[in-house]
């Protein structure tokens, strides 16, 4: 069964052979999921950075506090073209302004923009204008990540090739090579058959592990629900793609 929190343990034990990955999650909406996802790694010996939203569906000051406290990073997960209706000055100034209320919690020194697919702004597109790193930000990982040897993988759209319906979870220019490659996954299943294969192309690559952990839980109503749920949010996706 996949997306269930022992998939996603499996998933951590394979990456652990694997010698160079970062884990990184969107914090999109219940932050209790991520602190249990949070519990997993930690036992296991490993960390990841988890980018919480300012609004109230994700931003939970306790949970912030106990993710980082068992050795994780937290960064901000930023809307803010989105929530400013994109003005880029007005966007920046919120930028900097939720920056500094989540450095009031925890230290942040990196930031990732949040895909917002119903909104027509991109908030990356702050940065035509200003420049993310004089904020502070070392590194945001679309921005920063060299994508010629790092194969990001994702599970937007609650799957590993959700980039086909996303509209803008993905890396342009570098996805089809990564498909000529036999570098895409379906299934966490495909993920970790890949890992344990000491000759499949993924470990030409350092890893970018993205997560949204609201996705992953306990087989059941919820986890059947959000199955669901996610499945006509991909529908929906399909089409906004399919029009751009």
């Amino acid at each position: 069964m996949d997306f269930t929190i022992e998939k996603y343990r499996e998933l951590l034990v394979a990456l652990k052979s694997h010698n160079n990955f970062r884990i990184r999650h969107d914090v999109d909406l219940k932050p209790a999921f991520s602190l249990r996802i949070a519990q997993v790694e930690a036992e296991l010996g490993l960390h990841g950075t988890y980018y919480f939203r300012t609004v109230p569906e994700s931003y939970d000051e306790a949970i912030i506090q106990q993710i980082v406290s068992l050795g994780h990073t937290a960064g901000y997960h930023y809307e803010c073209m989105t929530t400013c209706d994109g003005n880029i000055e007005a966007a920046y100034e919120d930028f900097c302004r939720n920056l500094e209320k989540l450095r009031g919690i925890a230290p942040i020194s990196t930031a990732c923009a949040h895909g917002s697919p119903k909104s027509k702004w991109n908030s990356q597109d702050i940065w035509n204008q200003y420049d993310i790193h004089t904020a502070g930000i070392d590194y945001e990982p679309m921005l920063d990540t060299d994508f010629s040897t790092t194969l990001y993988l994702t599970d937007t759209g609650r799957r590993w090739d959700g980039y086909k319906v996303s509209v803008r979870d993905k890396v342009p220019g570098h996805q089809e090579r990564w498909e000529k490659e036999g570098l895409v996954f379906h299934k966490t299943d495909d993920i970790i058959h890949a890992i344990n294969d000491i000759n499949h192309p993924i470990h030409r690559y350092s890893l970018l592990i993205n997560t949204h952990p609201q996705r992953w839980m306990p087989f059941g109503a919820g986890w059947m629900k959000e199955m669901l749920l996610q499945n006509a949010k991909n529908i929906v996706k399909r089409i906004i793609v399919s029009t751009k």
